[in-house]
């Protein structure tokens, strides 16, 4: 694989990046969580594997707006792996290959060894559970933390549940080409109200 991506659920079927081998990966686990669709999402919802052994191949009926977003990445073949145990789901393995094909036996069982694993430690089995890894990160904040606190205020100002602010913001992302960071960042500094769509004046 040339790139890894782990993600932590934080509230029902939302994510957040916990760790990522590059910015590749980085940008495309931002890619799906702007869009909020794609192989990541599928595997949180069926706790299955979700697999694309070549991207280019890909119908546009599975992930419309995802596959035409992430032209611009270096990625050919997409394997995700939930981070499930029974009915309990914790997360993503996120696994990327700048070649299209499908992952090997060994590959397989790696991938999957590697996500029980995962799994596990994030379920308390090495005495540490997962949301104390938010704690440990570097800059002492989630990823997506400045989202999260956009998607609070958005809910306040359009009277909408959490869930339906969060995909306002995502449609405000997707329409206008923006990084959904750069959005939320706006939306907290109050240079951007989604009720007009229009930056406020300065």
């Amino acid at each position: 694989m040339d790139h890894l991506v782990v993600s932590l659920v934080v509230e029902g079927q939302i994510t957040e990046q916990l760790w990522s081998s590059d910015s590749v990966g980085a940008s495309f686990e931002d890619l799906q969580f702007t869009l909020g669709q794609g192989p990541g999402p599928d595997a949180l919802r069926t706790s299955r594997m979700a697999v694309e052994h070549d991207v280019t191949a890909t119908g546009a009926a599975r992930w419309p707006t995802l596959v035409p977003a992430m032209a611009h990445l270096p990625i050919a073949a997409m394997f995700c792996l939930p981070l499930a145990l029974g009915g309990i789901s914790v997360g993503v393995l996120t696994a990327l290959r700048a070649s299209p094909g499908p992952m090997s036996g060994q590959e397989t069982d790696d991938a999957l060894g590697l996500a029980a694993a995962l799994t596990l430690q994030f379920l308390g089995g090495a005495g540490t559970r997962g949301e104390t890894w938010f704690d440990a990160q570097p800059d002492g904040e989630l990823h997506c933390a400045v989202v999260h606190q956009a998607t609070g205020m958005l809910s306040v100002q359009l009277a909408l549940p959490l869930g339906e602010a969060l995909l306002r913001l995502r449609a405000y992302t997707y329409s206008h080409d923006r990084s959904i960071i750069e959005a939320a960042e706006d939306v907290v500094s109050r240079r951007l109200r989604l009720d007009d769509d229009r930056p406020e004046p300065e």
